[in-house]
């Protein structure tokens, strides 16, 4: 029996015969029987020529003893396909040798994300959150239904039937069978309407270490990305895009990249020129030989320090109310100590290790795509609107992706957009790979917001806070899409004001208000891992800060004493600064200073805390030395992953809070690679020790929740160090003399 991760498409998936698959319920139905014959792809993969039991979305069983997980999640990194796996696994018994994942095919019907209604797609740190009860009841049917067989099969009663390590064993008979050969029996029987779930205290798998799935393949080399994808007769495109936003085509000279040997196409799309080649590179040298002349009349001019200079007008003047607590205006006006602080967010992009790729090919039946697929029922619908087609008609294989940090799940399915513009200029000829460049990722747009925060608060003579006021400017990322209908609501978008508007500190007067500026700043944003918390951790957790020094508190003492309604919080809080020493003093440094910041902050229903050492040198450098990170995230399903997320979330919020920065002059973006956009280098890590709450909640996410309190902790770390506030990111040479 093998349990394994693969990618299937819908067409594959629907063909019949005998097998098990479990997932969308209908009591009282009988099992669908299906095929193991997925068949050879476009992409590769050989055929099966045994049959597969399959009750309903979720779990296949096959003959051969492989129990197939259908992942409805996208894999970029995050370990989604161990942790679905897990779920299924821990009911069904399975063995963990024995299990293999597939990515599901574009389905909402089947394969929605439960917390977006009828939407499928990944994000919001909702995969293994959304799927937890409707995994393990899945797994947990297909067992019932194989303890059945083998009950009528054996003739005994199926209260005295085992399941262990893919095994189902009568003791007093004797008799044992594996999965596979009880399949067939199986897909004859009923779905049972109820079935019982384990009992937390008998878990095998949720709560302990299990190989993640994707590990061997990717470390082999067998894992299946984008780029790895091959079609016959197949062109690979890239764009020339304009150097400013909104600007478009004035004309193009097209000659030069056509005498190119190895060009086979330039087309003009929406965006730009596409220029079609046999392979990337002739792709490439084609567009570098364009003359193209960009009508700029409509183009975005604006430059960084021009934004936020109007942002610190704007943020002067009262705004969109986003939570009213009392009276925070009068607090603050008969105050006898105010603080006031201002924070400022530049521009960030994602900057994924794999960037923006599609393959698309277009025939009568329809159209076929592949691709690190993140947001299947927008992505369906878009490309199905510009190429003529019903939704059904655009077949998406969801590949892995080599990241994301929500590029991928653009609300207006940009780069698919682009693909299907492209395959349609060209009347479907051939199948088309578009790849975007690192420099074409960095410059053609949709990035995390700008943002200015700025903070007033009053202090009574204890120096308790007893007025907060909190003014924040920037763009919406929901405006203009399908979700600012659902998401926004009397002109605040929700996205902009979490972890501020939500904030948990006990302060009797507190006011949050908003500026949105999406009419004047044509800028195009979205969603960056753990989105509007980026900027609203920062903001807040170094303004409490700045609240316990000026009342000469302890900065934990200071927080816990103003969460006492929030003993998640709290808890976080309280594990991190143990784990970490906190109120011990640091050992001197050989040279400089040394410093140790806390923060705390809840994102995606999940509660982080992490506490930073620096060293900070008589120039101004510094090291970040340690890092201790306490989560609480309800039951940890896979231990090993959320630790993982959370060392890779300290990273990737580390990097925005050093050095990252995307700057606009005269609307043209400065940076475009790694040289001038600069993300982590590896002697920049520092220690990570990760501690876990226990907790018998349901499953919370962790993709995202590590990175909103890296930043403020590093603040107040070097406040702590060297009596410097950093009130904009990111730090950059701020310390040096």
């Amino acid at each position: 029996m093998t349990i394994r991760i693969e990618n299937t498409s819908r067409r594959d998936f629907l063909k019949a015969g005998a097998g098990l698959t479990l997932a969308v319920v209908v009591p009282g139905a009988r099992a669908a029987v299906l095929p193991g014959a997925d068949g050879p792809s476009a992409v590769g993969g050989a055929a099966s020529s045994a049959a597969e039991f399959a009750p309903n979305a979720f779990v296949r069983i096959a003959p051969d003893n492989t129990v197939t997980v259908v992942a409805k999640h996208l894999e970029m990194g995050q370990g989604t396909y161990t942790g679905l796996a897990t779920l299924v696994a821990e009911e069904l018994d399975a063995d963990w040798s024995q299990v293999v994942t597939k990515g599901s095919p574009a389905d909402a019907a089947r394969y929605n994300n439960l917390f977006w209604g009828n939407a499928q797609g990944t994000g919001g740190s909702t995969a293994i959150a959304n799927s937890f009860e409707q995994l393990r009841q899945a797994g947990a049917t297909a067992r019932a239904m194989l303890v059945q067989a083998a009950a009528e099969r054996w003739r005994v009663p199926a209260d005295e039937i085992s399941v262990k390590a893919g095994v189902v064993s009568h003791a007093k008979s004797g008799r044992k069978a594996h999965f596979g050969e009880l399949a067939e029996a199986a897909s004859a029987l009923q779905v049972p309407q109820q079935v019982k779930l384990k009992d937390p205290k008998d878990f095998t798998f949720i709560g302990r270490h299990v190989p993640r799935k994707d590990s061997v393949a990717k470390t082999t080399g067998r894992a299946q990305f984008t780029q790895d994808v091959k079609l016959p007769g197949m062109l690979v495109a890239v764009v020339a895009h304009p150097p400013r936003f909104g600007a478009t085509v004035k004309s193009a000279d097209d000659g030069g990249a056509r005498t190119v040997p190895g060009v086979a196409d330039v087309v003009r799309i929406p965006t730009g020129v596409a220029v079609l080649a046999r392979d990337y590179w002739t792709a490439k040298k084609g567009r570098d030989a364009l003359k193209i002349e960009w009508d700029d009349a409509t183009g975005y001019r604006g430059s960084s320090d021009a934004i936020l200079a109007d942002y610190r007008k704007r943020a002067a003047t009262p705004g969109t109310v986003a939570r009213h607590d009392g009276d925070a205006a009068a607090a603050l006006g008969k105050a006898g100590k105010v603080i006031e602080a201002e924070y400022a967010f530049p521009y960030l992009a994602h900057a994924a290790m794999e960037p923006l790729n599609c393959v698309m090919r277009l025939d009568a039946n329809g159209c076929e795509v592949w691709n690190g697929e993140q947001f299947q029922t927008v992505d369906q619908m878009t490309v199905a609107g510009i190429l003529g087609l019903k939704p059904e008609q655009v077949k998406l294989n969801m590949l892995y992706a080599g990241g994301s940090f929500g590029r991928r799940a653009n609300p207006h399915s940009d780069y698919l957009v682009e693909t299907a513009h492209i395959v349609k200029a060209i009347g479907g000829r051939a199948p088309v790979k578009l790849v975007w460049s690192r420099e074409d990722d960095m410059r053609a747009g949709y990035y995390r917001p700008v943002y200015l925060h700025r903070l007033r608060a009053a202090l009574d003579a204890q120096g308790k806070p007893v007025a907060w006021a909190n003014t924040i400017v920037g763009q919406s990322i929901l405006a203009g899409t399908a979700f600012e209908s659902v998401m926004v609501k009397d002109g605040v978008d929700a996205t902009s004001v979490e972890g501020a508007a939500t904030l948990p500190y006990a302060i009797p007067n507190l006011q949050v208000e908003l500026h949105t500026t999406n009419s004047d700043v044509k800028v195009p944003v979205q969603w960056w891992r753990s989105v509007g918390s980026t900027h609203t951790a920062y903001a807040t957790e170094v303004f409490i800060d700045e609240l316990a020094a000026a009342a000469g508190k302890d900065p934990v003492g200071y927080r816990l004493g103003l969460l006492v309604e929030h003993p998640r919080h709290a808890g976080v809080l309280k594990l991190a600064a143990d784990k970490a020493d906190w109120g011990r003093p640091l050992p001197a440094a050989k040279a400089g200073k040394r410093g140790r910041g806390v923060a705390v902050h809840e994102s995606f229903n999940s509660f982080v805390a992490q506490v930073v050492d620096v060293t900070v040198m008589p120039d101004g450098q510094f090291k970040v030395d340690r890092v201790v990170c306490a989560v609480d995230c309800g039951i940890a399903v896979n231990p090993d992953v959320i630790r993982a997320q959370m060392e890779g979330g300290i990273g990737f919020g580390l990097a925005a809070a050093l050095s990252s920065a995307i700057t606009l002059k005269d609307g043209q973006v400065e940076q475009s690679n790694f040289n001038d956009y600069q993300v982590l280098r590896i002697d920049q890590m520092p220690r990570i020790e990760v501690h876990i709450v226990p907790s018998a909640e349901k499953p919370t996410g962790v993709g995202e929740p590590g990175v909103p309190p890296i930043a403020p902790a590093l603040a107040n770390a070097l406040f702590a160090a060297t009596g410097k506030r950093i009130r904009t990111l990111p730090i950059g040479d701020q310390l040096k003399a």
